[in-house]
């Protein structure tokens, strides 16, 4: 019985300890601005992942030093980069919120931060049939360029929460924007999460590993690209 008392109090006092060291790295941070942190493991020995409003970091178990920016995995000579893995359940999270055009014949998924006016984002959107005809399935999040304040994130929320989504998106492309202007609640998820993946432009591709893909790029190039 002792032993088993013993045994449960050290158990109590490592879970504890490890407590403590997660809302001490969250204070540190609170120092410098971050907000809404959560902290979970990382793939750095000796640091763990903090994810905040304002972006992904690995800080050091100690509270000393911080790392910001991409961070590759390097297995049998592939590089892949996991600087945004940690973000994808968060993602995956919003995919009854996505504007969804499946590959019948699906090989590939990404999902694309995108905005109605952006001429690369109707560029991309022109050529989606020759994604999904590759393999690729596309999924769409809003991410308004001008901010949550702007007309084009009231009129992403009447796109985002139109009855036929897919159709909604497909007006807008062609040059026919929805009148209706509706408060971004829905848009703020998703600007919110494309600033924590650090992103300031459209589009920008999210592949299933949480790899970011700035800009515009051509359906058999994204293709290589996936493939690879």
């Amino acid at each position: 019985m002792k032993k088993n008392a013993i045994i449960f109090a050290l158990t109590s006092i490592c879970i504890g300890s490890s407590w403590a060291s997660d809302a001490s790295l969250k204070q540190q941070l609170e120092k410098i601005g971050a907000r809404n942190i959560q902290i979970s493991d990382s793939v750095l020995p000796g640091f763990r992942t903090a994810v905040s409003e304002q972006g992904v970091i690995q800080i050091s178990t100690d509270g000393h030093y911080i790392i910001q920016g991409k961070i590759f995995e390097l297995t049998n000579g592939k590089l892949t980069d996991v600087s945004n893995s940690v973000l994808m359940p968060e993602l995956n999270a919003l995919s009854d919120e996505m504007i969804i055009y499946p590959a019948k014949k699906q090989k590939h998924v990404v999902t694309i931060f995108m905005d109605i006016t952006c001429p690369y984002c109707q560029m991309l959107h022109k050529r989606i049939k020759e994604y999904n005809d590759l393999g690729i399935t596309v999924r769409y999040l809003a991410f308004p360029r001008g901010g949550l304040e702007s007309q084009t994130a009231r009129q992403m929320e009447s796109i985002w929460t139109d009855k036929d989504k897919v159709f909604a998106l497909n007006e807008a492309e062609n040059g026919h924007l929805p009148k209706q202007l509706s408060t971004p609640n829905i848009v703020k998820k998703h600007y919110d999460l494309g600033l924590k993946f650090g992103i300031t432009g459209t589009p920008n591709i999210v592949t299933e590993n949480g790899e970011l893909i700035a800009g515009y790029i051509e359906p058999k190039d994204l293709l290589t690209m996936l493939d690879e």
